[in-house]
């Protein structure tokens, strides 16, 4: 219903949004559910039990919804490809949460007002987890009132875990995408300039030989090797698709087939191969991830700062296959007037020029119309009378004082030299990109820190740095998350802090976040991953999980203070009550991240990044606030009161006065 009147489909990105869903739906009742039952089992009636164990955490459940949701908001308001493409995932899991909360208050209480009964006979596994959890929860209880006693441990572990979490994420991999093997990769062959057609067609038979024996085993499905200049390109380049089977029918992926080519071509004379693999997350479609642009004045300078890169980086292993666009490979003829013998001799330079315009390339001299259309009357040498430098001994120029035909040669200084096919410009200055790929485990972060760093150093200040492609798009999506990410910080905060009418309680509530950022940091360090835009969204999405965990213990404490009971009481009892459904919300939302963790096939990469960042953030902030929490709260809100305490209290005036 939400995604039809969004306008959106079922797509890989709402499925995937669907699968962290399933956790995250059943917490709410599994809220309320537990309330109740607890009820019942007090000797409460069912009916009754269902309305007050509804009605008494009615408000963390509406609580946690709104924090989900406001923490989703900032994700559907980015921009460019990660903003299109996670709006959808935001907007589908907000409309679950939401719709799951409403079912948790309305429907949930209604069925266990028919269906729970008092336990009268337990079985023997009932029995078994019952006994588990007591003792569990008799442990817990031990524990937490030992850690209250010292609570300014609390203090000393959080800013332990932070500190922890911000040396992580400094020394993190980082990149826009994980690399997804698709089944598919292209490469692009260069050559020198200059090449022939003829050149370049045996060279591109010789960058498909080493793909064939992968062909004939079956790994490979097909190879489409296009004719030199495809795509608009000049001769001396090339494009080769390589199509792998479906994943489930071979042993190999793309990335090895892709390494072991660049063993084999780099044996191949006369051209050089550069594989890649399109991103699924790019706007730009693909190329080389590396994509580093220089800007300067000149493009003398812009060769100069080249040769100084391309040192610099020719000494480190984590870049491979480099390569620019700036390159004087283009063989050239300069021309030089020899104004001193031109003068001798009555030539001016205006004639000459005009004469090497119209013989060597052309000039149009006049129009004429043919049944009413206009036509240029063009005025050039034939071809081939103006193929090459020797053409000019057959050009002649006549003097303006003898009126003689001098040869034109007498009167030029011609020099071969070798000068760049194309100038580019990028954002309206003169510049050049450095291509490459990146070794296996190197990271783009990484990559593009190393060359910012030695433009910096080795570079005048006048040097102009940019990025394009990939490049670009880490950049700008990295900055994008983590305004969001402080944004969304930001929102849960405040709709804490309306709705405990207060900032001391939002505050310990918010002690989580750290924790499960922690927990999800240490669990891509640990599998060898990276911090990329998907683990970024996991990430901004453990604010509101995490979060839920604080606010179950902090409202029931404010409700159990609320009726009387001393404040260290309350701190203990009210995280005993929770500790129960705090784990199996815990447990629910982590056997829902299992399916992305276990996922195989095509694009499997990304979602176990998302499903480890869940999983692992949400498990070492359950352990952490089940103690850190209470702790706090004992330490900093005391002298608090519980929402609503003013109203009642006016309201307790009101009735003593009336």
């Amino acid at each position: 219903t939400v995604l039809a009147a969004f306008g959106f489909t079922v797509n890989l990105i709402t499925l995937l949004a669907l699968v962290l869903s399933i956790g995250l739906v059943v917490d709410d009742a599994i809220v309320v559910l537990e309330n109740v039952h607890r009820r019942i089992e007090n000797r409460e009636p069912p009916l009754l039990a269902s309305f007050n164990g509804a009605r008494q955490v009615g408000f963390a459940v509406i609580a946690t919804t709104v924090v989900l949701v406001a923490v989703f908001v900032p994700i559907a308001f980015l921009q460019d490809q990660v903003g299109r493409v996670f709006a959808e995932l935001a907007v589908t899991i907000c409309g679950a949460v939401i719709f799951s909360s409403v079912l948790a208050l309305s429907l949930t209480p209604a069925m266990c007002s028919k269906l729970l009964k008092p336990s009268t006979q337990e079985g023997r596994f009932t029995h078994w987890l019952d006994h588990f959890f007591d003792r569990l929860s008799r442990f817990y209880t031990r524990s937490l009132a030992v850690g209250i006693r010292h609570s300014w441990l609390a203090i000393v572990a959080t800013l332990g875990v932070g500190g922890s979490a911000v040396w992580l994420f400094e020394h993190m991999p980082q990149e826009y995408a994980p690399t997804e093997d698709q089944g598919q990769f292209f490469v692009r062959t260069v050559a020198d300039e200059g090449i022939g057609f003829d050149y370049m067609v045996q060279q591109m038979s010789s960058i498909e030989r080493p793909l064939l024996p992968l062909v004939a085993s079956g790994d490979i499905q097909r190879a489409l090797v296009g004719v030199p200049g495809f795509g608009g390109s000049g001769t001396n380049s090339g494009i080769v698709i390589v199509s792998l089977v479906p994943w489930q029918e071979r042993e190999i992926s793309t990335n090895e087939v892709m390494t072991q080519m660049l063993t084999a071509w780099s044996d191949v004379p006369g051209v050089r191969a550069f594989p890649f693999m399109r991103s699924g997350m790019s706007r730009h479609g693909g190329g080389q991830p590396v994509q580093f642009v220089l800007g300067g004045s000149t493009y003398a300078e812009l060769a100069q700062w080249r040769d100084v890169m391309l040192a610099r980086i020719a000494d480190n292993p984590d870049f491979i296959r480099v390569d620019t666009d700036l390159k004087e490979t283009q063989p050239q003829v300069v021309i030089r007037i020899d104004k001193n013998r031109a003068a001798e001799l009555g030539v001016s330079v205006q004639n000459i020029g005009r004469t090497l315009a119209t013989m060597m390339s052309e000039r149009r001299v006049t129009t004429y119309v043919l049944d009413g259309e206009e036509y240029d009357v063009v005025l050039q040498a034939k071809p081939e009378h103006r193929a090459s430098a020797t053409d000019l001994t057959n050009i002649y120029v006549r003097s303006e004082r003898s009126g003689q035909l001098l040869p034109l040669a007498n009167l030029l200084v011609t020099e071969n030299t070798a000068g760049a096919a194309q100038l580019n410009r990028y954002n309206r200055l003169r510049a050049l990109t450095i291509t490459a790929n990146l070794a296996d485990g190197v990271a783009l972060g990484d990559a593009l820190d190393f060359l910012e760093t030695q433009a910096r150093t080795a570079l005048p200040q006048t040097a102009q740095i940019d990025y394009k492609g990939e490049s670009l798009e880490f950049k700008e999506a990295s900055g994008d998350l983590y305004f969001t990410f402080g944004i969304a910080l930001l929102i849960v905060f405040l709709v804490l802090a309306a709705q405990f009418e207060s900032f001391v309680h939002p505050a310990v509530i918010m002690v989580t976040v750290p924790l499960a950022v922690a927990g999800a940091l240490i669990g891509l360090y640990l599998n060898g991953m990276t911090l990329n835009i998907y683990s970024n969204i996991g990430v901004i999405m453990l604010i509101g999980i995490a979060a839920k965990n604080g606010i179950l213990i902090v409202e029931f404490t404010n409700q159990l203070r609320d009726q009387g009971m001393p404040f260290e009481e309350a701190v203990l009892e009210g995280a005993r009550i929770r500790f129960r459904p705090i784990l199996m919300t815990t447990v629910s939302t982590v056997m829902g991240s299992l399916p992305l963790i276990m996922a195989v096939g095509a694009g499997s990469e990304s979602r176990i990044t998302l499903g480890v960042v869940i999983f692992s953030g949400v498990t070492f902030a359950t352990f952490l606030s089940l103690f850190i929490v209470p702790a706090l709260y004992s330490l900093v809100a005391r002298r608090t009161q519980s929402p609503g305490a003013v109203s009642s209290r006016l309201a307790r005036l009101q009735s003593e006065v009336g």
